[in-house]
């Protein structure tokens, strides 16, 4: 995954869908399922971009970016994400929260290379 630089998101307003979660032990298919996802989302309509760090312990954060809430209610709606999500409760995750947020101001900081 590439994550967004500040200068590669549009400026605000635009949507911020932080999923937080722990995962279960093991990977019972999640490294495929998570690739794919992140290539359907990155084909969806009103797609900006996505963070994404795991820890050790298994608690991950991924930040989806998107233009507007049509844009998130598309992706949510997708066909395969929705089997996605089910497999999740099912077999990925031991808890997980999602956060919606609307985008009013970011800014951002790149050292320059001969620093």
């Amino acid at each position: 995954m590439t994550a967004p630089t500040p200068e590669s998101l549009p400026a605000p307003p635009y949507y911020a869908v932080v999923f937080t979660a722990v995962r279960t032990a093991g990977d019972n298919g999640y490294a495929e399922m998570d690739e794919r996802l992140f290539e359907l989302a990155a084909d969806q309509p009103g797609f900006l971009g996505i963070d994404a760090a795991r820890g050790a312990n298994g608690l991950g954060i991924t930040v989806s970016y998107w233009r507007d809430e049509a844009s998130i209610a598309a992706w949510r709606n997708h066909a395969e994400h929705t089997v996605a999500r089910a497999q999740g409760r099912e077999h990925w995750y031991a808890s997980f929260s999602l956060h919606v947020a609307k985008v009013e101001r970011a800014y951002g900081f790149v050292r320059p290379a001969d620093a």
